[in-house]
């Protein structure tokens, strides 16, 4: 066990875990390695990622190319490191993520810079009122020749899927999204269809208050892992912003940094990343203050609880590290659980929203203890 972790574990204290303010390699933080199986010929302080059918990278390798993705993205997106990161956390942790925010902010350069960066396949879908759920998954046609249906597959067969404007559809239509995000898979005239891997549902959304709009059911929200909010930039990204996006788009110059068989390699590197029982009771007990918390008439589901968790191994792979701190739990409590939390009457009248009750519920529960 990392000497940290059984420090913390053995004495107790609900104090913050050693180096938690550094979020940036690039400044000079520590790299640990995900400890799987030792390098041959052994190397002081290398230790390799096993991630089978041969192929070893170390998670420094794999976690150099996750930080070369967000470089490129944010050389279109200016002054946005944090809803950069938090996307790139996103993937990391075989979720999908939602862009809510008002027009012309970059949601979708956001979620086209993502898809670029990666070299797999990507496939866009403008929804619209007059969308059918058949336009996403695809239909069964039949083929004159061999006299027989054969299936023709959506849109939503490629790595990554983005879903531009995905509350102005239907819930009818927003429906055949359900299955495969939470399944990894379609089904169409009672056939399943498996999807490629790595898959990642990118969509944005308009306020609920815009026109035309219909807002996303409770079951659709919950399916996705976080929700990044963009917000106006800076004057001074705004300056820039002029100065190099002026005269052509930013898309066209952007090159993928990586495959997606890398993206896959990193998804099996995070997934080893050490998660203590004392951070897992932390977790279950921020999920269930939301289900007791007087200001909810909806609290964060048992799914919620386990994005988070999957959330918080990729973010602390981003810092370097290869275990998670309560603060990558409290960093990412917000955009994890607010977007599925439903506010009572009094607390919507009184404008208290649910990030800010998830703040406060963070600034009153202790951190587990053994």
């Amino acid at each position: 066990m990392n000497p940290q972790v059984r420090a913390w574990e053995e004495s107790g204290e609900p104090a913050r875990w050693p180096g938690s303010g550094r979020h940036d390699i690039a400044r000079g933080a520590p790299r640990t390695y995900c400890r799987v199986r030792a390098a041959e010929p052994a190397q002081e302080d290398s230790v390799v990622v096993e991630m089978g059918a041969g192929a070893e990278r170390t998670l420094d390798d794999l976690v150099g190319i996750a930080h070369r993705i967000g470089d490129v993205i944010e050389s279109v997106i200016e002054g946005k490191p944090e809803a950069v990161r938090l996307a790139l956390t996103v993937l990391l942790a075989e979720g999908h993520v939602l862009i809510e925010d008002v027009p012309g902010v970059g949601k979708t350069m956001l979620a086209k810079a993502l898809a670029r960066s990666i070299h797999g396949t990507v496939q866009r879908i403008q929804f619209t009122p007059d969308l059918l759920p058949s336009d996403i998954t695809g239909v069964s046609a039949y083929n004159q020749e061999r006299r027989d249906f054969e299936f023709k597959p959506g849109p939503v067969f490629a790595n990554i899927v983005v879903g531009d404007e995905i509350n102005r559809a239907s819930p009818k239509t927003q429906s055949a999204l359900l299955e495969c995000m939470e399944e990894r898979q379609v089904t169409v005239d009672g056939t399943s269809y498996q999807l490629e891997l790595p898959f990642m549902v990118i969509a944005t959304q308009n306020p609920v208050e815009m026109e035309g709009t219909y807002p996303l059911p409770e079951a659709q929200r919950d399916r996705f892992t976080a929700r990044v909010s963009l917000g106006y930039p800076s004057a001074a990204a705004e300056r820039e912003m002029l100065n190099t996006h002026g005269s052509r788009s930013p898309l066209d110059d952007l090159k993928p940094v990586a495959r997606a068989s890398d993206v896959q390699e990193l998804v099996v590197a995070v997934r080893q990343v050490l998660v203590s029982d004392q951070v897992k009771d932390y977790i279950i007990s921020l999920v269930n203050a939301t289900r007791t918390s007087p200001e909810l008439r909806l609290g964060a589901s048992p799914r919620a609880a386990l994005h988070l968790l999957r959330a918080s191994r990729a973010w602390a792979a981003l810092d370097g590290r290869d275990y998670v701190i309560p603060d990558d739990v409290q960093a990412l409590a917000g955009p994890v659980l607010a977007h599925r939390l439903l506010p009572t009457a009094e607390a919507i009248v009184e404008r208290h929203l649910p990030e800010h009750v998830v703040k406060k519920i963070i600034a009153q529960l202790p951190l587990a203890r053994r």
